[in-house]
């Protein structure tokens, strides 16, 4: 049902519509700002590794990419999921396919992540997939309120 391939330049429309409002998209990408452009992508994309489209029928319905490769680890970062096909198996699919690649194209034997206190879906969704907390980070959105980067990890 769901198939992934890299991102092409056709997909960035797609992306971009693919947060709902200012905190999704900040959970997605901090450092952007709301609405989300193509622009903003192909900027963040030059230091990003492996950027990833999830695709259903050929439709993009999610997106992740790498940073931060040490050989031993990397982060997983800008993780987006439609809201038309959350809790029908995209995410699930989605990180199966990061930890793959991260395994055989960057040879990493751990995958973190910072998922934001506020994101109680997706803590519960990544513990329940094998990541563990490591660390706590002061993050601050857009409107200048105060939360916790919890920092997550998995052995691959």
């Amino acid at each position: 049902m769901f198939s992934h391939r890299p991102l092409q330049e056709n997909d960035l429309d797609a992306i971009c519509s693919l947060p709902q409002n200012e905190e999704e998209l900040y959970f997605m990408f901090p450092k952007a700002v709301y609405p989300l452009t193509p622009e903003q992508i192909v900027e963040a994309v030059k230091n990003r590794l492996e950027p990833t489209v999830i695709l259903c029928d050929h439709i993009v319905v999610s997106y992740a990419n790498f940073y931060d490769n040490d050989c031993e680890s990397c982060w997983l970062g800008n993780v987006i999921v439609s809201s038309d096909y959350r809790g029908k198996g995209v995410s699930q699919f989605l990180i199966d396919t990061m930890e793959s690649i991260a395994k055989q194209n960057l040879k990493v034997k751990k995958l973190k992540l910072v998922c934001h206190n506020t994101n109680t879906r997706g803590i519960l969704f990544y513990k329940k997939y094998g990541f563990k907390p490591f660390d706590i980070s002061v993050r601050v959105k857009p409107s200048g309120e105060f939360i916790a980067g919890i920092h997550m990890e998995k052995k691959l």
